[in-house]
């Protein structure tokens, strides 16, 4: 009966592992106090707080993770690209810290197995990847300082994933994009939006893009921004040609 106690406690101790060990294993040092990443790695679900009465959970880390994330990258495209100018600097890190890109780098790590919370983390949505992400951000450079924050940007974000040739023809909003082609070139546009619940649960919403009294694209989705982005790429694939003209 020991010996069975014994293995269920060794598998037990393998499956939940040392938090300080896989945090480590992560940022790539050993952290020097573990309360912020476990702060790091709480939802607000659980309703925790300290002795003063303020909430305990990743949120402000995240605010934090976010500014040092822009900070670090924007210091980063200042050296790299001497020739750039503000709107181009600007974009350029809009692209690096994108939510797709984010939620993408907290997946790739598995942040959410840690998480803890109340919520089962299935009906999450995408974002609670970037959120942790930036989280943990804000917990290295609570617990280690800028230097440390900037070496994690630097291994996680930077040199596997930042190439400023690619970066240049990554379009981050289709819609953002065509707007500002279509004022340009004084066309006049309507997003028209409408409920496409159909015979799914799920309600979706369709949308229709007028161009000139004209349609041009359609599309559908669960959510009015997502289905204007999704018939925003599909007009941009029509006018592609003049666009890049």
């Amino acid at each position: 009966m020991s010996i069975i106690r014994n293995i269920f406690n060794s598998r037990s101790t393998e499956k939940d592992g040392n938090f300080s060990f896989y945090i480590q294993d992560i940022i790539g040092f050993k952290p020097k106090n573990i309360k912020f990443y476990e702060v790091a790695f709480t939802h607000r679900s659980l309703g925790k707080t300290d002795s003063k009465g303020n909430a305990k959970n990743y949120e402000r880390l995240e605010f934090l993770g976010d500014s040092m994330l822009s900070s670090v990258i924007a210091a980063y495209l200042f050296t790299e690209v001497p020739s750039g100018n503000e709107g181009y600097l600007t974009k350029m890190r809009s692209k690096v810290v994108s939510r797709k890109h984010l939620n993408e780098l907290g997946k790739d790590l598995g942040l959410v197995s840690r998480l803890k919370t109340q919520i089962p983390t299935d009906q999450f949505g995408a974002n609670v990847h970037g959120n942790l992400f930036e989280a943990l951000v804000g917990a290295i450079y609570l617990d280690r300082g800028y230097e440390y924050c900037e070496k994690f940007i630097f291994s996680a974000v930077i040199n596997p994933y930042v190439d400023i040739e690619s970066l240049e023809g990554q379009v981050i909003s289709y819609k953002s994009l065509l707007i500002e082609w279509f004022q340009k070139k004084k066309h006049k546009f309507k997003y028209e939006i409408y409920d496409d619940t159909g015979m799914e649960e799920l309600r979706h919403f369709a949308v229709k893009l007028w161009v000139d009294n004209k349609v041009v694209a359609k599309a559908r989705a669960t959510s009015k921004k997502k289905a204007e982005e999704k018939v925003s790429k599909r007009a941009y694939f029509a006018f592609q040609e003049k666009i890049e003209q």
